[in-house]
């Protein structure tokens, strides 16, 4: 009887710490297969070919006009890049990599004689930093916490980024 009541008390931890790990989800839908960025809309798409999955209103870099040319200018990029990473234990909730610099980025830095930057990231938005504005990261792609758990979830490595000014 005691062995019994041990199991079921385990049991029950079990099944209640799965229930509160809600950071991590499921998604079976249809696969994403790019994503559209238009920063001047403040807007992000999760595509399946030509039909949108999800829309999300997204926060931006604190400089948030122009193409990112270099470390610390506050500047989102523009251009065609890949999601390359995945950061389960971001301070910024969850996280998925931007394939910023390109071979492009890093030539006109390098000709300018500073540095790219790099570290650009798709992330949410935790409690310390919902009193910074609308557009406060130092140039990634800003969404709630609930929105990037399930972005996290939908989008693989190696989909398509397309940002737009």
């Amino acid at each position: 009887m005691r062995f019994l009541k041990l199991a079921l008390c385990v049991l029950l931890l079990v099944g209640v710490a799965a229930c509160s790990s809600g950071k991590f989800k499921t998604y079976r839908g249809p696969a994403v297969t790019q994503i559209l960025v238009y920063k001047g809309q403040r807007k992000m798409y999760l595509m399946h070919f030509d039909k949108v999955l999800t829309a999300y209103d997204i926060h931006l870099g604190g400089n948030p006009v122009g193409h990112k040319q270099f470390e610390g200018d506050g500047k989102t990029p523009e251009g065609l890049y890949q999601i390359n990473r995945r950061n389960p234990n971001s301070k910024f909730h969850l996280s998925l990599g931007v394939s910023y610099p390109n071979e492009q980025d890093v030539e006109f830095a390098l000709s300018q004689g500073k540095r790219p930057g790099g570290d650009i990231f798709i992330h949410g938005r935790p409690a310390p930093y919902r009193s910074w504005g609308d557009d406060w990261t130092a140039g990634c792609i800003a969404v709630t916490d609930k929105e990037i758990e399930m972005i996290y979830a939908m989008v693989r490595d190696g989909t398509p980024i397309s940002i737009y000014p």
